[in-house]
């Protein structure tokens, strides 16, 4: 593991990456105790302040644990699908947003990849995922659920139609899509939207599910991406329509 003194990034931040990449590449195996950090200061030639630093950025990711006591020290960690949601979340959000994408595309993209787990999820869904995705559902009928809640119910449906595919590595791609660009949605469409029509269409994918049909999820997923995208488009005009008679107002 090397880093380049005469760079221009900051050191902490080469060592970090020195050591991920010998985790990546599986020279520093998970369990593995690193080096103490007098250790690695003498390594890298940097103090260990800046080893510390390292250390932190690390642990920021998950990577590494540290331990207290006379076996104690740093150790690489065993980084489970679960823990790295929450940054694949936070990376799909920023990305949305700074990239300014449109809501066609991620309406697109987020059905596309919704439907790919159609097949999966039919086949593989439990008893608790079918109850998850009802209770949800009873949930979003109720009359008095604030927006907020009602959206928050939905992205928890969606979730569980996911994780029903039984397949972690999905599970962890398709975080991003479903609680990233579905809030987007979400915020973009809840005005319009009609709570009834999605709680209709939520019902029947869990009955299509519970009798592992595959091609009628598929379809009704088309028919829940269809109604985002018509609402979405209704909400833009809407709003265009107004700024266009408030300019000729001015």
């Amino acid at each position: 593991m090397k880093i380049d003194p005469s760079s221009k990034i900051d050191l902490s931040a080469q060592i970090a990456k020195a050591i991920r990449d010998g985790i990546i590449a599986g020279t520093l195996p998970v369990d593995e105790r690193l080096p103490s950090e007098a250790e690695l200061a003498d390594q890298f030639a940097v103090s260990r302040p800046t080893v510390r630093e390292a250390l932190k950025r690390l642990a920021a990711q998950s990577l590494i644990r540290t331990q207290r006591g006379a076996t104690g020290g740093a150790f690489v960690n065993r980084l489970r699908f679960e823990d790295a949601y929450g940054q694949h979340v936070t990376t799909s959000t920023l990305l949305l947003s700074m990239n300014s994408v449109s809501f066609e595309t991620a309406c697109e993209a987020r059905f596309a990849l919704e439907r790919a787990c159609a097949p999966l999820s039919a086949k593989r869904r439990t008893a608790d995922h079918l109850a998850t995705m009802r209770a949800e559902t009873h949930r979003q009928a109720q009359p008095g659920l604030s927006d907020e809640a009602f959206c928050a119910s939905d992205v928890a449906f969606h979730r569980a139609l996911v994780d029903a595919a039984g397949n972690p590595v999905l599970s962890y791609q398709l975080a991003g899509a479903v609680e990233a660009m579905q809030p987007l949605m979400n915020m973009i469409t809840f005005t319009a939207r009609n709570r009834a029509t999605i709680v209709e269409i939520h019902t029947e994918i869990a009955n299509a599910l519970d009798v592992h049909n595959a091609c009628t999820t598929d379809a009704l997923l088309c028919q829940l991406a269809d109604y985002t995208e018509s609402l979405g488009k209704r909400v833009f005009a809407t709003h265009n329509a107004a700024k266009s008679d408030g300019s000729a107002e001015a």
